[in-house]
């Protein structure tokens, strides 16, 4: 490996983990916003998407303020059981990605910090979807970690990238970035000026100009990491 790279970035969901296994969700879902809420689960997840910005840049700190938000701007009862019981419905929905970490993506992890490679992680990503990663298996392996919520701006903004790069000590140019293409986050490290590879191993059914990497064995290519 010619090492003319000195950092990876890298994005979380559907690159480094994954809600997913053959085609279907880890967890079922089985929210009843109906019976909790009073609102069909259309309703809900039109008032949650409306929400994304938000979420994603820390407007709303945690899940229950969002929940809070939506209950008051449709003007309906509040109820805490309902709220504490959605949130820890979502918290456990999120933790299973965690604990199904794929061993081809430990070694990668390992081999990058055995050629003395930074490594980052620049997550887009609300309180409750992390709230195992300190307990996981990755978290060791990282230099720096952005979450978006945290920082207040989120991918494609280049200032995350930056903000990354600034934190690993290292130029844009010396790093590269890898994500499943969610976001725009391809198009985002591009113009902040880092290379940009789409890991399609977990799912390839996002479009993009660049370099598709098939399997995470793939990042240990020389290609990557030479000019």
């Amino acid at each position: 490996m010619t090492l003319m790279i000195k950092a990876v970035l890298f994005d979380l969901f559907e690159t480094l983990i994954t809600e997913f296994s053959d085609g279907k969700r880890l967890s079922k879902r089985d929210y009843n916003y109906q019976a909790l809420l009073g609102l069909s689960d259309e309703e809900f997840q039109k008032e949650w998407q409306s929400r994304s910005k938000d979420r994603m840049t820390g407007r709303f700190p945690d899940y229950p303020s969002v929940i809070k938000d939506i209950i008051a701007k449709r003007e309906l009862e509040h109820n805490d059981h309902a709220i504490q019981h959605l949130y820890q419905k979502r918290m456990e929905e999120k933790m299973l990605p965690f604990r199904n970490i794929g061993p081809e993506v430990i070694h990668l992890l390992t081999s990058l910090k055995n050629n003395k490679l930074k490594l980052g992680l620049v997550s887009n990503c609300t309180e409750e979807e992390i709230s195992e990663w300190r307990h996981s298996e990755l978290a060791p392996y990282f230099d720096e970690v952005i979450f978006s919520y945290e920082v207040g701006f989120a991918k494609p903004d280049p200032r995350i990238y930056e903000l990354a790069c600034h934190r690993l000590k290292v130029e844009p140019s010396e790093a590269i970035f890898i994500g499943d293409g969610g976001s725009q986050e391809l198009e985002g490290a591009h113009g902040a000026g880092l290379m940009a590879y789409q890991a399609v191993w977990f799912s390839s059914f996002i479009d993009s100009k660049f370099t598709k990497l098939v399997n995470p064995s793939d990042v240990l290519s020389g290609d990557l990491f030479s000019s």
